[in-house]
């Protein structure tokens, strides 16, 4: 029998809460069930990309570990910042792949509810496919930095700390995102360079450094001497305390590397941490100067002015 409420409306047997989930039971329970599925698949993906920088960086760590001797307690002080660099750039391109597995999720999901609610997606589709063709040619150099910029971090070509050349400018990276590189060059003066008009990239200071040095003796001097005495400097150098962090491996003396009418010049070749070599120059520079002086050995001797030439600039005076 039917019921009559106090409100005077005849309910019949099927109640309204069978009413409700028969209206939830069509599009309402697809919509929230796709919603869900996507947050299941949104969290399966990032959790994977989180587990993929944990290998990463787990794998770098043992990489460092592998290195044998002094290489290993070097390396550790000599790639600290590299290592720091590498961490934050694979950081970087976790959080990339997780905006654009959120950014590609959330544009399924709202594509499939329109065409749930029956909201026609060609015309959609269609301007969109327009508006995006005019905004590529309208922003094409954009999208070019925004491209070179994930290449860089992916391929890692530099990084914060490195002393690069770009081809425009000659510095130490400062700054690198998506769009431009920062650098800072030697006068103190910041460049910004987009990451699209970087065509090649000399990188002075990924990994290591070497330091050269170039030292004069005179023509007649015993260059075996010589070099023995270089030979000891840099031995002496490479025990030293102070460039135990600094000297990668014990430098080397190359030999002759120049003839010239009255100089013979050596070249001593050094392996440093990055950006180091010029402080390890100095310091043989330094060393070779007391130990030539010790053991007598001649600088190149600088002759007179030929007669008839001016000695220092000025004019030759005639005579009448």
């Amino acid at each position: 029998m039917p019921d009559l409420t106090a409100s005077g409306v005849l309910h019949t047997a099927e109640s309204t809460p069978m009413r409700v989930w028969d209206w939830f039971a069509g599009r309402p329970l697809m919509v929230v069930s796709i919603v869900v599925v996507a947050l299941v698949l949104r969290w399966l993906l990032i959790r994977s990309i989180g587990r993929i920088v944990e290998v990463t960086l787990a794998k770098s760590d043992a990489r460092r570990e592998t290195e044998p001797g002094r290489a290993r307690s070097v390396l550790a002080l000599a790639t600290g910042a590299a290592h720091e660099r590498h961490r934050q750039r694979t950081l970087t391109m976790a959080s990339l792949l997780r905006s654009i597995v959120t950014f590609v999720i959330a544009l399924i999901v709202v594509l499939t509810v329109m065409s749930i609610f029956g909201i026609p997606l060609g015309p959609l589709l269609a301007s969109a496919g327009v508006g995006g063709v005019a905004l590529g040619f309208g922003a094409q150099s954009l999208v070019k930095d925004f491209l070179s910029g994930i290449f860089m971090l992916l391929e890692d070509q530099y990084g914060v700390g490195d002393l690069i050349d770009t081809g425009e400018a000659v510095g130490v990276v400062e700054e690198v995102t998506l769009r431009i590189t920062k650098l800072r060059d030697g006068s103190g003066v910041a460049w910004y360079v987009r990451n699209g008009e970087i065509t090649r990239v000399a990188n002075k200071s990924q990994g290591w450094s070497t330091a050269i040095v170039d030292i004069p003796v005179a023509y007649a001097e015993d260059i075996e001497r010589a070099k023995q005495l270089i030979s000891d400097v840099v031995q002496a150098l490479y025990q030293d305390e102070a460039f135990a962090g600094v000297l990668l491996e014990e430098p080397t003396v190359a030999g002759v590397e120049q003839l010239t009418g009255s100089t013979v010049t050596l070249r001593v070749v050094a392996k440093t941490e990055p950006n180091q070599q010029w402080g390890v120059q100095r310091a043989i520079r330094e060393r070779v100067k007391g130990a030539f002086d010790a053991a007598g050995v001649q600088a190149p001797a600088v002759y007179p002015p030929v007669a008839g030439t001016p000695a220092s600039g000025g004019t030759i005076a005639g005579t009448v």
